[in-house]
């Protein structure tokens, strides 16, 4: 028996994740050849990507609509992390961006942002190579106090709990589709002269 998945709404990180999928395999693979962590130059330009994209994010961490749907929102924000890795590489904070999203997407960006910390489990072991770690230079990387597994899981059983209308499911996929292009926009202008 076939079940329509917004009828499902335990499936939401699912279909995130679905929606998202090829966009997320073209933004990892345009990252690695950009070698982001070949050496201190490199991985300051990464940096400098990761802060744009976490200040674009920042709002939907202190959104009090979306407080209420992940209970530890705010908690969750790697914003300050990132500044301070900026300032452990002696560069400047940039100017912060404004959010180029309606709120109502905010649980596909968040999704976008939250996922990440999955992957930065194997990033920051790249880090290490060139004397960086979560204590110095790569912050925004450390796990959470309680590991990596459950802060993502505590976050995709929020968004899979939450009561969303079919519109504001769609809104999600819509967000999470256009965080993914923005942070490949990032990326683009970040490593744009570092050859």
């Amino acid at each position: 028996m076939v079940t329509d998945t917004l009828e499902r709404p335990d499936l939401r990180a699912l279909r995130l994740r679905e929606a998202t999928h090829s966009a997320h395999e073209e933004l990892d693979q345009s990252l690695m050849r950009r070698r982001p962590f070949l050496d201190r130059d490199r991985y300051g330009r990464f940096v400098e990507m990761q802060y744009r994209f976490f200040s674009a994010v920042e709002p939907f961490y202190r959104d009090a609509t979306l407080g209420r749907l992940v209970p530890d929102l705010g908690a969750r924000s790697r914003l300050e992390a990132t500044a301070r890795d900026l300032a452990d590489l002696g560069l400047p904070v940039p100017e912060p961006m404004e959010t180029p999203a309606d709120l109502r997407g905010g649980i596909g960006w968040l999704y976008v942002a939250e996922g990440s910390t999955l992957g930065a489990a194997f990033l920051l072991k790249a880090v290490q190579k060139i004397g960086l770690d979560a204590s110095f230079g790569a912050r925004h990387m450390a796990p959470a106090p309680g590991g990596r597994g459950l802060h993502w899981r505590t976050f995709t059983e929020a968004i899979n709990t939450a009561e969303l209308s079919e519109e504001e499911d769609a809104l999600a996929v819509e967000g999470a589709k256009a965080a993914f292009a923005h942070v490949r926009d990032l990326a683009d202008t970040a490593f744009a002269s570092a050859g």
